[in-house]
């Protein structure tokens, strides 16, 4: 078994779970090299120039069809703050990147590799999944300087099903710390605080909305910072609350991370995230 009973028993107490050398040095590495390589082979030809607002501006999110049709191919989503009021780029494209997402895992045969490793699909088992689903991989960036903050959140607003079932897997593949953007969490808020709040598509046009209840609000004080070393794996279920705060360092924060879902569950044709005519979600 890859999950100890204790970790088994920490995740289902917190919502969360750090799980320290999980992969290798080596392994964070060679994917953070691969992502560099996507950063420098990305052209800016013809590409929208799509911002990727983490919901902390009056910017309406980002709702194009360039993200929207994003689930099963690997695309380029540029930092708030990455353009000038002429909207040209401040900053070279290898470091105006928010994220890379969000087909990775099935069209990157490195992420491939990595995403539907034995041990993980092991994991997936242990931790109740009956028919696991992965979707919506990304490399995320929190660029020097320009990464924004994430605003307290549940991952199953995005990615909601019914019963909700929702996990994420978060590889760091640098070092994750309190400069440069780390996660934070509230342990046990996944037991008490309902996802009342989803992200969809917008029934009204074409992009995507919020719908039910107003930005999450919490108690500032319960959160827990969880600083991480590069191949650390944390598992985060999808009613726990999070953040990240913005990377006003000189280091960057590359992590990768996928999610899972319950594939009996049932998902909703309204989620912002749809699979595509040609591919459904891949099996784990």
């Amino acid at each position: 078994m890859v999950l100890t009973k204790e970790q088994l028993a920490q995740f289902d107490r917190d919502g969360c779970l750090v799980i320290p050398d999980f992969f290798t040095l080596d392994k964070a590495a060679e994917l953070k090299s691969r992502a560099k390589q996507l950063l420098s082979e990305f052209s800016l030809e013809g590409h929208p120039l799509t911002q990727f607002s983490t919901g902390t501006s009056d910017q309406k999110h980002v709702g194009d069809d360039y993200f929207l049709e994003s689930g099963d191919k690997i695309r380029f989503f540029f930092e708030e703050g990455a353009f000038d009021s002429q909207g040209q780029l401040k900053i070279p494209k290898e470091r105006a990147i928010n994220k890379i997402g969000h087909g990775l895992h099935d069209l990157d045969p490195l992420f491939h590799d990595f995403s539907l490793d034995t041990k993980l699909k092991t994991m997936t088992r242990q931790l109740g999944f009956q028919s696991p689903k992965l979707l919506q991989s990304m490399l995320i960036f929190k660029q020097p300087y320009i990464g924004g903050p994430v605003p307290s959140h549940q991952d199953s607003s995005f990615l909601y099903t019914d019963p909700l079932s929702a996990v994420g897997f978060w590889f760091a593949l640098e070092d994750c710390t309190e400069t440069n953007g780390c996660l934070w969490f509230i342990p046990g808020s996944h037991k008490d605080t309902a996802v009342n709040r989803r992200f969809i598509r917008d029934p009204n046009g074409s992009g995507t909305i919020f719908t039910g209840e107003q930005e999450l609000k919490v108690d500032e004080s319960k959160y827990v910072m969880s600083p991480v070393k590069a191949g650390t794996l944390v598992l985060i279920h999808g009613s726990v609350v999070h953040k990240s705060a913005p990377n006003h360092s000189k280091d960057s924060r590359y992590i990768y991370t996928f999610h899972v879902i319950e594939g009996n569950a049932t998902y909703p044709k309204d989620n912002w995230l749809q699979p595509s005519t040609e591919k459904s979600f891949t099996c784990i």
